[in-house]
């Protein structure tokens, strides 16, 4: 992920208005889970999109996504590699037990 925040500071850094104000970034991140819903509302058939609305992959949805999330991350000086493994060790140990392992040789 650290690769992936260098990217988006560097592209982000072309620009003389750099990064937007953390709550305009907020309202992205609330946009793009908005669209990222519609999309899988459609693909799974819950409710279709009209023949005039953009067809859009669910990849370029997560994409955007994952750019808007990224950018408050660099904003805040967060690195998300860091956290992101904090989470999964915060995971393992609460959810000790709740779920049932696959047996090996299964996948």
């Amino acid at each position: 992920m650290s690769n992936t925040q260098r990217i988006v500071d560097d592209w982000i850094g072309q620009f003389e208005e750099g990064y937007w104000p953390p709550l305009s970034m907020l309202a992205s991140i609330i946009e793009e889970v908005g669209e990222l819903a519609r999309e899988i509302n459609s693909l799974e058939g819950y409710k279709t999109k009209k023949s005039t609305e953009t067809k859009v992959s669910l990849g370029e949805e997560l994409g955007d996504l994952i750019f808007s999330i990224v950018c408050l991350a660099n904003y805040y000086k967060i690195d998300l590699e860091d956290v992101f493994k904090k989470a999964i060790e915060k995971y393992t140990k609460r959810d000790v037990g709740r779920w049932t392992y696959k047996k090996e040789g299964t996948a």
